[in-house]
């Protein structure tokens, strides 16, 4: 099994001085496992927006660590399968959100994310998260 990390764990974990957080440790030790998955979309979007270019390089460098999973026209194909299904039923969200449901799908990949927005999908899309169990 392995595990889809979001922008939000991500940027907890890399980006704040407070490394208090329960997420953090899970991190880790899916990090020691070698099961985390990231997207391109992902890594642009915890790079995104660090105006200090030390801070903006030390994490590119950790980041090149894990190597993007290969999209493919399916998987952008479900994503907006995703987005129009959710919309449908009342449920907003972004593009990349959707992109990360479906290339979760389509790798058969478990999402972790502390974005509430996740479990909306889920009760119309066929994502499964990530509670911190293996």
């Amino acid at each position: 099994m392995s595990v889809l990390v979001d922008t939000s764990i991500w940027s907890r974990s890399l980006r704040k001085k407070d490394k208090s957080f329960a997420e953090e440790e899970i991190l880790r030790q899916l990090v020691e496992d070698g099961i985390v998955k990231i997207i391109g979309p992902i890594r642009q979007e915890v790079l995104s927006g660090i105006s200090d270019w030390q801070q903006f390089h030390r994490l590119k460098k950790i980041l090149a660590y894990f190597p993007d999973l290969v999209l493919e026209t399916k998987d952008f194909e479900k994503a907006a399968e995703f987005f129009n299904l959710c919309r449908k039923k009342g449920i907003q969200g972004s593009h990349t959100d959707f992109l990360i449901c479906a290339v979760a799908v389509n790798y058969g990949l478990k999402i972790f994310t502390t974005d509430k927005d996740f479990k909306n999908y889920g009760k119309y899309i066929p994502i499964k998260l990530y509670s911190g169990e293996v």
